[in-house]
């Protein structure tokens, strides 16, 4: 990876993590809408790549293998924030979901079922099950979003209510954890299976034997409740 001289060898980097680039950008793509091009994610991430060359600290005690993996995925995120693909009513449409479940949940004092949430939005249960497909890419990226290390991109609607923009990284990671911990027990499993063991939602489905939709449905529920309950302490 290094020159004679010493110097990175920017060419053999390429070569050598392209097959992580690629793997991070068709991992990213099976979030996304169609109209995502994973060859943009794998530029980006070869732009992520490459500056790790210009940042990377060797005396910060972080291995270089470890900081290139968050520099790719942090690069491919940034692309998709840039374009701003999420339409401004599905995003009002997870807001307001949001805030009925936390609603709902201080009502009962416990985690509320689906049909319940549904009753409180005076939607029918599979008009619900709908709203959380159309609602559920741009919730995938708000997690990404939180669990980033990097300081976060404002929201350009209402930065402050932003949980990301809440709290120190170590304090909003423990209300993550308390926040999953939480869950009903088939939405961990599915958060587990999506964000540790990364799974696609295809995969899960298999595991929990349901279709893939069913899978998107649990995942978007899942983070609608992490982000009420977060949201609780503004």
């Amino acid at each position: 990876m290094y020159t004679a001289a010493g110097k990175i060898n920017k060419q053999s980097l390429i070569e050598q993590y392209y097959p992580l680039v690629r793997k991070q950008a068709f991992s990213l793509k099976v979030r996304l809408p169609a109209s995502i091009d994973v060859d943009d994610l794998i530029q980006a991430g070869v732009e992520g790549l490459l500056s790790c060359v210009e940042r990377f600290d060797a005396e910060a005690g972080v291995a270089f293998s470890t900081y290139a993996h968050q520099r790719i995925r942090g690069a491919m995120i940034d692309e998709l924030r840039s374009r701003d693909w999420l339409p401004r009513s599905v995003r009002r449409s997870g807001r307001e979901l949001e805030q009925t479940i936390r609603k709902v949940e201080q009502q009962l004092g416990r985690s509320p079922e689906e049909r319940e949430i549904a009753a409180a939005l005076d939607m029918s249960l599979s008009d619900y099950q709908q709203l959380l497909l159309d609602t559920n890419n741009g919730l995938i990226m708000s997690y990404d979003d939180m669990l980033e290390d990097s300081p976060h991109t404002e929201s350009a609607e209402n930065p402050a209510s932003q949980p990301e923009n809440l709290f120190g990284d170590a304090e909003l990671k423990g209300l993550l954890l308390q926040a999953i911990e939480a869950l009903p027990e088939r939405e961990q499993l599915v958060m587990t299976l999506y964000y540790q063991e990364e799974l696609n939602l295809k995969e899960i489905g298999a595991v929990l034997d349901v279709t893939e939709s069913r899978v998107s449905q649990l995942h978007s529920q899942a983070i609608k409740r992490i982000r009420a309950r977060i949201g609780q302490y503004n």
